[in-house]
């Protein structure tokens, strides 16, 4: 089941490629989808905390 998180830094596809090599290659991630205008991240798999610190390693901010 995919999880979406709000991302609002999200501004272009430097971005959307930024957090697609950050995630993709975590361990349980089978699908990565950024939507640039929705500003959201959607992962299938993947530990959800994990996803969240790498998210935020990578320069962006989670909104909870």
């Amino acid at each position: 089941m995919p999880t979406t998180y709000s991302v609002p830094e999200i501004s272009c596809d430097h971005c959307r490629s930024t957090i697609e090599g950050a995630l993709t290659p975590l361990d349980g991630v089978h699908d990565v989808k950024v939507d640039i205008d929705a500003k959201t991240v959607t992962v299938e798999g993947g530990n959800s905390d994990e996803v969240v610190s790498t998210l935020e390693d990578a320069g962006y901010e989670v909104a909870r």
